[in-house]
């Protein structure tokens, strides 16, 4: 994900993913990253992306966008970059969009946000379809418990809806344990977050290596595999050590766990 490395542009990001064996690069829309991918990008940008990812052999793994619908006030205005986002990831050859429920606003119910959530979905649903786009709700914000996420699933029902999975989540902010939260989430997993860390006494996350934190990325990994999940596993890094210290290191750490029966 280009948090690792926000500093380089999108041929810069591809050379680094191949140089350390990433199969995929994940860009952070409307983040002020180098990378030029976002929802204003020109047509032929987008072409020359795309062309890029082919030529390459890096994927576009997913856009990640800014969107958030719990909140009326902005909802309408999310709506619209949600479908501007999914014709980006049509154009530039990416299979999915990352959204987010985002914080509830005071006021507003738990289950008016389900409400408020699932008309969205419902809204973009069928174009997300059109354009052969998954649009995937985080489990983030006030989206880490994981009945209230999977009944937005159950009531949207549509192929184009699914779950990005951060497997840190539910079990940091939930108090659920790995396998509670993937069994709620199985029939709807189509992309994954992962990255590792410490909650300390005040409350605070410290990002630490892979294996040295509270998340069972080994867990993490077996289940997919047994799920025969086949979508990207991305690495989220936010602000941490520079991508060459963290970026060989992870990878290595999570394919080490892939072979692992």
């Amino acid at each position: 994900m280009s948090f690792s490395c926000p500093e380089l542009n999108l041929d810069e990001m591809i050379s680094v993913a191949k140089k350390y064996g990433y199969n995929g690069i994940e860009p952070r829309i409307s983040a002020k990253h180098k990378h030029g991918v976002e929802m204003n990008s020109s047509k032929s940008f987008r072409e020359e992306c795309k062309g890029k990812s082919k030529e390459s052999g890096i994927a576009f793994s997913c856009i990640a966008t800014s969107c958030i619908y719990a909140n009326p006030e902005t909802n309408k205005e999310m709506i619209s970059d949600t479908y501007k986002s999914i014709d980006l990831a049509a154009d530039v050859g990416a299979p999915i969009i990352r959204v987010f429920g985002g914080v509830i606003p005071e006021g507003i119910t738990r289950e008016e946000a389900i409400d408020l959530l699932v008309k969205s979905m419902e809204s973009v649903a069928d174009h997300a379809a059109e354009k052969n786009v998954t649009v995937c709700v985080e489990t983030h914000d006030h989206w880490c418990n994981p009945k209230h996420l999977a009944e937005v699933m159950k009531r949207v029902n549509h192929p184009a809806i699914a779950v990005n999975w951060d497997i840190m989540h539910p079990v940091r902010v939930e108090k659920v344990t790995m396998d509670e939260a993937f069994q709620v989430f199985k029939p709807w997993i189509k992309h994954i977050h992962f990255h590792d860390g410490v909650t300390k006494k005040d409350g605070k996350l410290v990002m630490v290596p892979i294996g040295e934190g509270d998340i069972d990325h080994q867990m993490a990994v077996q289940l997919l595999k047994d799920s025969n999940y086949n979508g990207f596993l991305s690495g989220e890094w936010i602000k941490w050590e520079p991508y060459e210290t963290h970026l060989p290191r992870e990878l290595s750490i999570m394919k080490q766990y892939e072979v692992e029966d």
